[in-house]
């Protein structure tokens, strides 16, 4: 079974150039931070809890029109069910599976570079090599404000019309996009995307629309657990008919950042964690000097082993992941505190 950094996949059914095939996601209690892969310990319950969210969020979407490749939770008979027909909690998604083609890596002039050349508008039944993000609001560490001082991106290019401030709301939703199958996720301009993809005008206005709706209905979801829907971010594919589909997992707390009366209710709990290691600041110089010298596997720059997470903030977030699903579904899934509880705990925690 194919292991990613936080869930496995097993293939049911291979996706042949013209059919989908089936697969299904195992996902798992591992977690990872700035593209690391597998950290050194394991959140109990969160594997599961993402699955549920995710789940719920793409029947959510369904029922609003928009086409997903979700196919439904597996239960503990194997059969792949809705939401509603769970009897317990399971780690095992079902979805439609396309296929993955990864762009060729190659140097030159001593730089990392990638041939997209696959990718035309006549191919069909493929994830498209891009991650799409959101963003409703620019709260502390959203990578906008480095980006923006080191020129890297434009308020145009973002579609603000001032330079923000952190925990800052926006009037309207911006969208950005990066690469999402290199070495290092990077981020292009709308136009680059619509290029390495193969995209034709009509498809970059769909894919944006689809965002839109997407973000609206996390948002909502989002609202009903007391929650403010920051940032996200989805990734698509195209079916055999080239038609859009929302695929991967969408609306959980590992593909979007949420906060609870302005802290971080998600993985962002232990980026903040993290960011303070030495660990970390290796990674980023790794990542830099990677870049600069054409090195496609950064990771073997870092000497420094990623530290273990508190034994206490560990527990916090495992239960923020699980009360976030209860609260998001109306229902008791977990038998955890309710995430208001949560919430304060890890306040006490970071006096």
């Amino acid at each position: 079974m194919p292991m990613g950094s936080v869930k496995d996949l097993e293939i049911i059914k291979k996706p042949t150039k013209a059919r989908m095939g089936v697969g299904r996601f195992h996902f798992s209690d591992r977690y990872s931070v700035f593209d690391w892969g597998e950290m050194p310990d394991h959140m109990e319950g969160k594997g599961a809890a993402l699955c549920l969210m995710g789940a719920y969020c793409f029947e959510r979407l369904e029922e609003k029109g928009v086409k997903t490749h979700y196919r439904g939770l597996v239960n503990k008979s194997g059969r792949a069910v809705r939401f509603d027909e769970l009897e317990e909690p399971t780690n095992v998604m079902e979805f439609n599976l396309v296929n993955v083609y990864k762009p060729k890596a190659y140097v030159e002039g001593g730089k990392l570079k990638y041939d997209y050349s696959v990718f035309t508008p006549k191919l069909t039944n493929y994830l498209i090599p891009l991650e799409i993000i959101y963003r409703n609001g620019l709260p502390e560490g959203s990578s906008v404000f480095k980006r923006l001082e080191a020129g890297l991106v434009t308020l145009e290019e973002l579609g603000l019309d001032h330079y923000p401030k952190a925990g800052e709301r926006l009037a309207k939703p911006t969208f950005d996009v990066s690469t999402k199958l290199e070495q290092s996720d990077r981020y292009v301009s709308w136009k680059e995307a619509q290029q390495i993809a193969g995209l034709t005008d009509n498809e970059l206005t769909e894919v944006k629309s689809v965002l839109l709706k997407v973000d609206e209905t996390i948002t909502e979801l989002a609202s009903k657990a007391g929650l403010v829907n920051e940032d996200g971010k989805i990734e698509l594919a195209f079916d055999p008919q080239r038609r859009l589909m929302v695929a991967d997992v969408v609306g959980t707390l590992d593909e979007c950042r949420f906060t609870y009366q302005g802290l971080h209710v998600s993985k962002e709990i232990a980026r903040i964690y993290y960011r303070r290691t030495e660990w970390a600041r290796e990674v980023e110089e790794a990542k830099r000097k990677a870049k600069e010298e054409g090195v496609e596997d950064w990771k073997g720059l870092v000497k420094t082993e990623p530290p273990k997470l508190e034994p206490i903030l560990k527990l916090l977030i495992s239960q923020m992941y699980m009360a976030t699903t209860n609260e998001i579904a109306g229902k008791k899934i977990f038998n955890v505190p309710r995430l208001a509880e949560c919430v304060k705990e890890y306040q006490k925690y970071m006096v």
